[in-house]
């Protein structure tokens, strides 16, 4: 039978919050790592044995398919777990959920709706959880574009990124990545949809540490204005469906990114985009698939990202 951490020795990963500026370079630093021996064709199998549970409430093509090859990557195995097709649909308690899936599995990883719901997976299960995105925070699409911005600037202190959207999920976490490496972020967005003013004081706190500005505008222009780094999200997210024309309302034209703010930024800007992406929304095709563009290599990242994070949680490595 399989014997689980006990709850004080284990490594939930809920959102940057929980890791630490040294964390982070540790998971960065083993990403490129992994990356590079992946593409010379070697693959350790750091995680030989070990099973990782992946519960999902949300669709998703990029968190299940790089969670479940990562594993395999590394020599272990996923199990998917639909959160209708488990006894959650039937009223079973996630406190219940967490305290069986203990029993059987190495670590959890979660997509869900509401934060809550990861929140109480931690709090019960006696092995690590990862929240593989919640209506709150995304902290694994933030250490793939940490990654990607590493990769293509050689660094990450000192940088400039200018967010231009909704202060949805992964713009929470993104400012608290950023103000936890050192790059100094602005986001730009309308009234009534900021990002949390908690996580807003806590990416100050943190960027204080470290010499990053954290900002919030409403003038699209001056947050763009000699980036490094310009990223947006969907104005649309899951479960936000019903508020589609009133968000395109407040969101365009005003927070496209187009090649006009892109002209704005530096000449050597790159683009950013967590994807899926909707091309004459958020983004238009000239900006998504031209030459400032990295999404693809962000993409490829949550897959190395999510691999040292795993290797992280469930080996202290």
């Amino acid at each position: 039978m399989k014997t689980s951490k006990t709850s004080s020795s284990k490594k939930d990963v809920l959102s940057i919050t929980e890791l630490s500026a040294r964390e982070i370079n540790s998971v960065l630093t083993l990403a490129g790592k992994l990356k590079r021996e992946e593409k010379c064709g070697r693959v350790r199998p750091l995680l030989r044995g070990k099973t990782l549970g992946m519960i999902f409430q949300k669709p998703s093509t990029r968190t299940r398919v790089s969670f479940e090859v990562g594993m395999y990557q590394l020599g272990g195995h996923a199990v998917y777990l639909s959160a209708s097709d488990i006894q959650l649909s039937r009223g079973e308690t996630i406190e219940d959920t967490a305290k069986t899936l203990s029993l059987y599995l190495d670590c959890i990883m979660a997509r869900v709706y509401d934060h809550k719901d990861v929140q109480t997976l931690a709090n019960y299960a006696s092995i690590p959880v990862i929240n593989g995105l919640s209506d709150t925070f995304h902290p694994c699409q933030i250490l793939a574009d940490l990654l990607t911005i590493r990769e293509h600037k050689k660094k990450l202190k000192g940088l400039s990124l200018a967010w231009l959207g909704d202060g949805d999920n992964v713009c929470n976490d993104l400012m608290l990545g950023c103000a936890k490496t050192g790059i100094s972020m602005i986001v730009a967005c309308p009234k009534g949809y900021e990002p949390l003013e908690e996580v807003v004081r806590l990416a100050k706190i943190e960027g204080n540490k470290t010499g990053a500005d954290i900002a919030i505008t409403e003038d699209a222009a001056a947050a763009a204005k000699d980036a490094d780094v310009v990223v947006t999200d969907t104005f649309v997210s899951i479960g936000k469906e019903g508020e589609r024309a009133a968000r395109e309302a407040a969101f365009l034209p005003k927070y496209q990114v187009n090649s006009e703010i892109m002209k704005l930024a530096k000449k050597d800007a790159i683009f950013l985009h967590c994807l899926p992406a909707k091309r004459g929304k958020e983004v238009t095709a000239d900006v998504i698939d031209g030459r400032s563009s990295v999404v693809w290599p962000e993409a490829e990242n949550r897959l190395h990202a999510q691999k040292a994070l795993l290797c992280l949680v469930m080996k202290g490595i």
